[in-house]
């Protein structure tokens, strides 16, 4: 019998208990994006890419939330992605130009709901 040890390192993405799902999908290709990263759905491909207000392909309106660190340089690529749950807005990665408190109604009615939190 053999016995494994994982650490997990606390960052404050995750800030609360509304139940949280998870989903597979696949990220475009160009992109190299931290955990936390709020994500767009492009509406002819499928495909994710992280959201941008200005855009008009779909990914204007925010969809997800990356799981962790994802580099699609070189590629498509598959990641987790959060569906639902309640996370702090100050850890939630958006675009320069862009703020977290405006998709925060779309997010909600997603099931993703952005909180602020204060440090401990």
């Amino acid at each position: 019998m053999s016995t494994r040890l994982e650490t997990y390192s606390y960052d404050g993405l995750i800030a609360g208990d509304f139940p949280i799902t998870t989903d597979r999908q696949t990220l475009l290709s160009g992109q190299d994006l931290e955990r936390g990263a709020l994500l767009g759905k492009i509406t002819a491909s499928g495909k994710l890419t992280q959201c941008d207000s200005s855009a008009v392909d779909g990914s204007q309106t925010p969809y997800a939330i990356l799981v962790e660190d994802a580099d699609a340089s070189d590629g498509d690529t598959v990641i987790d992605v959060y569906l639902t749950g309640t996370f702090s807005g100050a850890k939630i990665g958006v675009l320069t130009g862009d703020d977290i408190d405006d998709f925060k109604d779309d997010l909600r009615v997603r099931g993703i709901m952005i909180v602020t939190t204060v440090p401990a």
